[in-house]
């Protein structure tokens, strides 16, 4: 293996990176407008495996105090080699000491909380499929 990342979105295949989301597996996205999403964040961030995308993550950011972690997804043979670690810690110090929040996959909080996440109180979302939303337990089902 030779790991290394890129934070840039020259040459990215798109179709490959939202083969990534299905494999991880995250669910479904479109190319189109995952490439719209990235180009409209703060920081993104491929892993690379010599000539190939093996994970991504992106973040929203002011730019100043707040700044929200998405899309973290890292291949399943590539999981739990300290990659998805890396990832993160490369878009965290892009954030330069900005207060980021982030949705962890239910059953994956562990992952977030050894790097220094916990879990919030108060957070509350208003969601276009509320209901796919409670299927997939990002949110309670009252």
């Amino acid at each position: 293996m030779e790991i290394f990342l890129r934070f840039d979105l020259e040459n990215i295949d798109w179709k490959s990176v939202c083969e990534i989301f299905e494999k991880a597996p995250l669910g479904t996205r479109d190319p189109v407008k995952l490439m719209i999403a990235s180009e409209n964040s703060a920081v993104v961030c491929f892993a690379w495996d010599s000539n190939r995308i093996i994970g991504f993550g992106r973040a929203l950011s002011d730019g100043v105090t707040c700044a929200a972690i998405y899309d973290l997804c890292l291949l399943p043979e590539y999981q739990s080699k300290g990659i998805g670690r890396l990832i993160m810690n490369g878009i965290l110090e892009k954030l330069q000491n900005q207060n980021v929040i982030l949705y962890a996959v239910p059953g994956k909080q562990g992952f977030y909380e050894k790097l220094g996440f916990k879990t919030m109180l108060t957070a509350m979302g208003s969601f276009i499929d509320m209901e796919k939303m409670k299927q997939m337990n990002y949110i309670s089902k009252d």
